[in-house]
């Protein structure tokens, strides 16, 4: 895979405060630049929800009521993410979530395209029991030693999933065939199904 063919992406992942629909408590944003995560151009959010964080999500990541009970608010920080994620392709494992929650957070964002690790990744290794992070992880054995955080937090599992990504992208001859593989129907850049030939 030439990597140096891709356009502008950010690996991103959300967390949320338990609720549904969920209000954001933590986002990564993540460049893939030359094939690499680029941390130095990150960008990572933690956010006061509107709603008191549930028992559940606190368990999950961590982010409770209290830790988060001095952060910004979203309306502080919205035009910050919003400027980062620009109009770049998104990429995130089980992409549907992150890009509804994002899009419901910020109406007026619109990435050119949105890569689902967890479809590319049925499509890459069509064997797999399950296709979890975790499973994936455990499989590809990407390298994290670079991780910030800890499982479960937006800035660590935007790392793996963005290894993940460079990973499997090496099984893929060309970019366009990474989006035939990786882009759900009905998603930002997803390709136009071929027409069928009609008689008119």
């Amino acid at each position: 895979m030439n990597f140096s063919s891709w356009p502008a992406l950010f690996v991103v992942d959300v967390e949320g405060n338990g609720t549904n629909p969920p209000d954001l408590v933590e986002v990564a944003a993540l460049p893939i630049r030359d094939g690499k995560p680029d941390k130095s151009t990150a960008g990572a959010w933690l956010t006061k929800p509107k709603w008191p964080v549930t028992p559940f999500a606190a368990r999950v990541h961590g982010l409770t009521n209290q830790v988060l009970e001095d952060k910004p608010g979203w309306e502080e920080i919205k035009g910050a993410v919003h400027e980062l994620l620009g109009t770049a392709w998104i990429a995130a494992h089980n992409a549907h979530v992150d890009y509804r929650v994002l899009s419901a957070h910020l109406p007026q964002w619109q990435p050119a395209g949105v890569i689902d690790t967890l479809r590319l990744a049925k499509a890459t290794y069509p064997d797999l029991p399950k296709y979890s992070l975790d499973a994936l992880i455990q499989h590809a054995t990407p390298d994290l030693s670079q991780a910030p955080g800890q499982r479960h937090r937006a800035t660590f599992d935007a790392y793996a999933t963005a290894q993940l990504l460079i990973t499997m992208a090496d099984r893929y001859e060309s970019w366009e065939q990474l989006v035939a593989a990786a882009v759900p129907p009905g998603l930002p850049g997803a390709p136009e199904p071929e027409q069928e030939p009609t008689l008119w």
